[in-house]
């Protein structure tokens, strides 16, 4: 039986955001009361139909763009960005295989080529801001890595801490688990990624959470 629905989360962008990205989208999807299954019923046929698709040539050459923006995006700021390496993962051997909430992560990013975070919805700490950073501030990864920040970075923060640092994951609090049944997929705009990318993407997350994790979708928002 799923449990009592969840309140969308209070989001806002900060005015340091607003400034330096300007019009650049954000998206978030919650799915209340599901299980996280590790490979239910119907699973890898949906992965293949999806595969497939993704797989032709002009699609894969557009999802194959918005990755290289990504990476533009995170060389930038320094780092490498785990999108292509993804996308060639997946082309040669198909979506991997951890659990259901984590698969329909990678599905949302490489079908629609964008960057998504998967949360467990319940232990964020109040509203979320999305925000740019000061030169050093921290953030407890996931795997317990200690995220270092640079001056203008892109960042979530709930009430209490940083939750994710765009280029460089998401912090190990709210991590999903195998007990998470409230999943929160968020979607990172960059300049150049359009607003009907992101809602691609956490559509897939949020029609596969429904199906397969026996959800309910509290809907799909672009800011």
């Amino acid at each position: 039986m799923n449990e009592k629905k969840k309140p969308f989360p209070l989001f806002s962008k900060s005015a340091r955001y607003k400034a330096a990205y300007q019009d650049v989208p954000f998206g978030l999807t919650l799915i209340s009361g599901c299980r996280n299954h590790f490979n239910p019923p119907g699973f890898d046929q949906y992965k293949r139909k999806l595969l497939r698709k993704m797989r032709k040539r002009e699609i894969l050459e557009q999802i194959s763009d918005r990755i290289d923006t990504y990476a533009r995006f995170f060389d930038d700021f320094g780092h490498d960005c785990p999108l292509p390496k993804h996308l060639k993962r997946t082309v040669n051997s198909g979506f991997p295989r951890y659990n259901l909430m984590v698969d329909t992560h990678f599905m949302a990013e490489m079908c629609a080529g964008i960057l998504v975070a998967v949360t467990d919805y319940d232990h964020f700490e109040g509203s979320l801001v999305l925000d740019v950073a000061d030169e050093d501030e921290t953030c407890r990864g996931m795997g317990q890595r200690e995220f270092r920040t640079r001056e203008g970075e892109i960042v979530l923060r709930d009430e209490a801490d940083i939750v994710c640092v765009l280029c460089q994951g998401a912090d190990e609090k709210t991590r999903v688990r195998e007990q998470t049944s409230n999943v929160l997929f968020y979607g990172y705009g960059i300049p150049g990624i359009e607003t009907d990318h992101l809602r691609k993407g956490l559509e897939i997350a949020s029609e596969t959470m429904g199906e397969f994790g026996g959800g309910t979708t509290e809907g799909v928002k672009i800011f």
